[in-house]
């Protein structure tokens, strides 16, 4: 198969959406919340799978591919456009009947979900602004100085407390010289430059990454109270039963933006970074060689915040019924193996 085959010219239409369908479209105002139920759903989509993308393009480009994979592969294409299509898919599968009713010429769905994403960031945005400062210093203690709940230029690298939040894993923030280069913009913190916040006890280890990562108290504390992604009530309405990599993955940008000195949540903003900090979280929690290690974080939130569900793995008590059943059909499947080698 040639190169052109193996990778589809920038002429194909799916082509021409991949380079931004998984990235923030242009900003603009929300509309007012509506109650039909495919915004409802997509809401929670954006929430718990993939966020920060455009809906429309995305939508509409996946439409498009699948015509074309009628005649092609989906490994033919390039990552990036595997990846949108896997997003895509994830949407359509999630709402029953979604993928018809945008095929039939209902444009007003596509125009409901393009909405999605200022809906979604606005309200999760809000509510985060001003409780995140309930969360900086232990119950009993004040934050010094105060910190304003409506005014956020005081917050970011401008204060002590949110400054060591957001301070590089890697750098210190203790060193005089690194927190003025950080607090004056000199030191630019990219993206993927991940902040202390993310580990537990805010402590990193160069030695073990892994150590702790997306574990820090101030996202614990975020996740049982907010966003709305891992409220009971909305996701048991959703069926949702274990915490997923999109929800972790958006939580956690929802967190590092609350404690930023920027107002505005979007993607041309450099010195958040928001999307890129989204996207290479994500990553990592996608990647197949760091299965075993995701497969541990995803189980012990899950244990969390779904203690109840079948999906957080419960321990099985010693002596009980049920270990002894357990037991047994273990002992005859290890006899059963050994019969038929």
């Amino acid at each position: 198969m040639s190169i052109d085959e193996n990778h589809p010219s920038s002429s194909d239409p799916s082509r021409k959406h991949s380079s931004s369908a998984l990235q923030l479209g242009p900003r603009k105002k929300a509309q007012v919340t509506s109650s039909n139920p495919l915004v409802l759903h997509g809401r929670h989509f954006g929430r718990t799978v993939f966020s920060l993308c455009n809906y429309p393009a995305l939508l509409t480009a996946g439409i498009l591919r699948l015509e074309e994979l009628q005649d092609s592969c989906i490994e033919d294409y390039p990552a990036d456009v595997r990846r949108e299509h896997r997003v895509f898919m994830n949407l359509i599968d999630s709402y029953p009947g979604l993928l018809d009713r945008l095929t039939t010429g209902e444009e007003e769905d596509v125009i409901h979900i393009g909405d999605l994403e200022p809906l979604v960031h606005g309200d999760d945005t809000k509510t985060l602004k001003s409780a995140v400062l309930e969360w900086l210093v232990p119950r009993g203690q004040v934050v010094i100085p105060p910190l304003s709940r409506n005014i956020k230029s005081d917050r970011g690298f401008n204060h002590e407390v949110t400054g060591a939040l957001l301070c590089p894993a890697g750098l210190d923030w203790s060193d005089t010289a690194t927190k003025l280069s950080l607090k004056s913009g000199e030191t630019v913190v990219r993206g993927d430059q991940w902040p202390m916040f993310l580990y537990s006890g805010y402590e990193y280890d160069p030695e073990d990454p892994w150590k702790g990562l997306l574990r820090g108290e101030i996202l614990i504390f975020s996740v049982d109270r907010e966003p709305k992604a891992t409220r009971s009530g909305n996701a048991y309405l959703h069926g949702m039963k274990s915490v997923t990599k999109g929800s972790l993955a958006y939580i956690a940008t929802q967190v590092r933006f609350a404690l930023s000195s920027s107002s505005v949540f979007s993607r041309t903003d450099t010195v958040t970074d928001s999307e890129n900090f989204y996207h290479s979280i994500l990553d990592l929690l996608e990647d197949p060689d760091e299965s075993e290690e995701v497969v541990d974080l995803m189980t012990w939130w899950t244990r969390r915040i779904f203690p109840n569900s079948s999906s957080s793995q419960r321990d099985v008590s010693k002596n009980s019924a049920l270990s002894k059943i357990r037991e047994k059909r273990a002992a005859l499947q290890a006899r059963a193996n050994v019969n038929t080698t």
